[in-house]
């Protein structure tokens, strides 16, 4: 099982170029079900999670080929199953997101219940209550859920009880080749769904509203082939920019888009960051200067993103004076907390949704496991901005959301290499 070893100190500096966003491009893997004629998707990302959701298509017959740009052309015409077994689900909950489209474009579906990060419940009712609501029959038995269409997924008006940006995602796509009009009420906004819809809008799809609260979609009857270069990732630009905040250095990420983060922008500027942007890159700067407190609260987008949320904490036990985290959509996910504190940080935490933070000038090194995703990164940043060599373990879970780590940190001037 690999782990990082990173020898903190050295300010960050340098360029660092951001990767097709993963949260993006699952979503688009699975929405190629839906067409009848290949579908092409290039800036994927090099992941584990992509290389999961692209078995899981072979896994149900359907052929994918890379071409000499090494962007993915799905051939959805192919297919030969729609079972989607547990040892692939399990691992990932985008996998999840096969159903709606297997089901819209065949009638019916068996996808195993879904695993992934625990951070807390992420409960796939909404989904399955959106699809009962457009004529599915679900049926929950032995792990799988088993979903049957008596002909084509009907259009329906549905209220989301909570904003949810993969039940979003899931009932658009299952809508696209519905019979009639699908309403998405109280819609996640991220622009990872919009990207989604630009992808099926190229596919045929006829959507309106995508990046508001309502969703309207008109079902085709057929959605053809299209080529669709993911949106870059907003959560690694993030990542990296408040790794060189916590390291008083400078960063400058390019071919991303700036103004997808506002909120986190906002929050580095009140840490003192000099912020400079252009349409496909944005720089930070901290001149030397250890970062001020910043209190953060998650919340849907355009709010503060909670993928950032762990990142951001890290920066706060560095920076001076005292800032307040407020996580407020996932209730499991302050579990890096434990492991940065090993490193000298002064978090408490009061209750599962806040960390109140007393920012020290130096954290030290210590041996620390990465627990979920974006928390293993908020590790990284931790041990770049202490004194001596800390080694990060069961660094699997940042394999699956961010490409090519040691080379991108080693281009900042980082000091880090990958352990067996």
């Amino acid at each position: 099982m690999d782990r990082l070893q990173i020898d903190g100190g050295p300010r960050l500096d340098g360029t660092v170029r951001i990767s097709g966003a993963k949260n993006s491009a699952l979503p688009i893997l699975a929405a190629t079900l839906l067409a009848d004629s290949p579908v092409t998707i290039a800036n994927l990302p090099h992941l584990h999670d992509i290389t999961t959701m692209i078995e899981m298509l072979g896994c149900l017959g359907v052929e994918v080929v890379i071409d000499e740009k090494l962007a993915v052309e799905v051939h959805p015409e192919t297919l030969l199953d729609v079972v989607a077994p547990y040892e692939l689900v399990k691992t990932m909950r985008a996998s999840f997101l096969v159903l709606g489209p297997l089901l819209s474009r065949h009638g019916r579906a068996e996808v195993s219940l879904p695993g992934g990060c625990a951070i807390g419940p992420r409960p796939v009712d909404l989904h399955l209550k959106g699809l009962a609501a457009m004529g599915a029959e679900i049926e929950v038995d032995g792990g799988y859920v088993k979903a049957r269409s008596p002909g084509r997924l009907k259009g329906a008006r549905i209220l989301l009880d909570v904003v949810t940006v993969t039940g979003t995602e899931h009932l658009m796509m299952a809508a696209a080749l519905a019979d009639g009009v699908t309403v998405l009420e109280n819609a996640a906004r991220e622009p990872e769904v919009v990207d989604l819809a630009e992808c099926l809008t190229g596919m045929g799809a006829v959507i309106r509203g995508a990046g508001t609260d309502t969703i309207t979609i008109e079902g085709v009857e057929r959605l053809g082939s299209t080529y669709h270069r993911v949106m870059p990732d907003r959560i690694e630009t993030a990542t990296y920019l408040i790794a060189g905040a916590a390291t008083r250095g400078r960063v400058r990420a390019v071919a991303t888009k700036p103004s997808l983060l506002d909120a986190v922008l906002t929050k580095l500027r009140e840490a003192g960051a000099v912020i400079t942007t252009g349409e496909d890159w944005v720089e930070l700067d901290m001149e030397g200067r250890r970062a001020k407190a910043v209190s953060v609260r998650t919340a849907p987008y355009p709010g503060f993103p909670t993928d950032v949320q762990a990142q951001f904490l890290a920066l706060n036990a560095v920076a001076e004076g005292s800032s307040r985290v407020t996580e407020t959509i996932f209730e499991n996910r302050f579990m890096h907390v434990q492991e940065i504190n090993r490193m000298g940080a002064k978090v408490v935490l009061e209750g599962n949704s806040v960390a109140i933070v007393e920012g020290v000038e130096r954290l030290k090194a210590a041996p620390v496991m990465a627990t979920d995703l974006r928390a293993s990164f908020s590790l990284v940043i931790a041990a770049l901005a202490a004194e001596g060599q800390t080694v990060i373990d069961r660094i699997y879970h940042m394999d699956r959301g961010y490409e090519c780590i040691e080379e991108k940190l080693a281009g900042l001037g980082a000091q880090v290499r990958r352990l067996p």
